[in-house]
């Protein structure tokens, strides 16, 4: 069976940018043939450097009005800053604003955005289970809504009492796992809608497809829609681009788990040791076009259905027209 056609989108950088430059960003990334857009829904950004964490779903709201693509959130973490049904609530009401636009992407978490709060930090396998509950009660608004009655949900990790989304679309939107383990991408299979993945190498991706094409099958489900967020940094000289990876995101050459880390002061002193060789393999850093165009066809490749583009530098609008011209139209699918 033949691929249809892979979207490429645009992935906002709120923990960068300032709002207003955002709408900028996105309006400049449709006119150069970006197909919507992922905006990182975080509380604080990695390092300081980046120095923006602007709230994720008024700033959808806004981009909403300015492009006609998709509108995915990346990624809502429920449980510690919000109650499931606060995460069903604004992603309903994202959908009814612009229908058939909106995605919701649902993670386990990384204690630097979630720890705000002050709730206990759980380990991996809790986070993961706590994430699939939360799905399973989103999931039981979304269609108690649309069907003009109330949820309930009694769980090991939430409660919802009686209640209903009053603002709900005749559509509930898509619902995607993020992850890069083999095992939640099987259960995500099971129960989501969707996969996004979000930097993992592409040596791990067909492994990831393989477990969530048969958790769909287990459960009788149609085949998922895949998505990447896909890092890199592109600038006009090599030396600007290894510098803006290792200034803005030098998270992406960190080689042990961070999810544990709470301060963007503390990526910062651990970023100390990150070399441009760190980033082998996750984020490609390049100032040649056609080294790009090669990486994302072969992630299309692959089967992903859509892919959104980050890159990492300050450089954006130069970025957008460089790749509108010489990578966009060259991609194959």
């Amino acid at each position: 069976m033949a691929q249809t056609e892979v979207s490429i989108g645009f992935s906002a950088a709120l923990d960068q940018f300032e709002p207003i430059e955002i709408m900028s960003q996105v309006a400049a990334a449709e006119r150069h043939g970006f197909s919507g857009v992922i905006a990182a829904e975080r509380f604080q950004p990695w390092v300081p450097e980046q120095g923006q964490a602007s709230f994720a779903w008024s700033v959808l709201g806004a981009i909403g009005q300015v492009t006609g693509g998709d509108l995915l959130n990346g990624v809502s973490v429920p449980g510690y800053r919000w109650h499931p049904a606060m995460i069903a609530q604004a992603s309903a009401t994202l959908a009814a604003l612009y229908p058939g636009r909106h995605l919701l992407s649902i993670g386990s978490g990384e204690a630097i955005d979630e720890h705000i709060a002050g709730g206990y930090w759980p380990e991996t396998a809790e986070r993961i289970d706590r994430m699939f509950e939360a799905v399973e009660l989103i999931q039981k608004l979304f269609s108690a809504s649309i069907a003009g009655r109330d949820a309930k949900h009694s769980g090991r990790h939430f409660k919802l009492e009686s209640t209903r989304l009053w603002t709900m679309p005749k559509v509930a939107p898509p619902i995607l796992i993020a992850t890069a383990g083999p095992v939640t991408a099987k259960r995500a299979g099971r129960s989501a809608d969707g996969l996004l993945i979000d930097g993992a190498p592409i040596d791990r991706i067909p492994q990831l497809f393989s477990k969530f094409a048969e958790g769909s099958s287990e459960a009788g489900r149609p085949a998922g829609v895949k998505v990447l967020r896909l890092h890199l940094s592109w600038a006009s000289s090599m030396d600007e681009a290894i510098r803006n990876a290792r200034t803005y995101w030098p998270n992406g050459g960190l080689r042990f788990p961070r999810s544990d880390i709470r301060s963007p002061f503390e990526f910062e002193q651990l970023a100390k040791m990150v070399r441009p060789e760190d980033f082998d393999g996750r984020v490609l850093i390049s100032d040649d076009p056609a080294a790009h165009l090669v990486q994302i066809q072969s992630y299309i490749d692959l089967g992903f259905d859509r892919i959104y583009l980050h890159n990492v530098g300050p450089n954006q609008l130069e970025w957008l027209e460089e790749f509108g011209r010489e990578v966009l139209p060259r991609l194959k699918n």
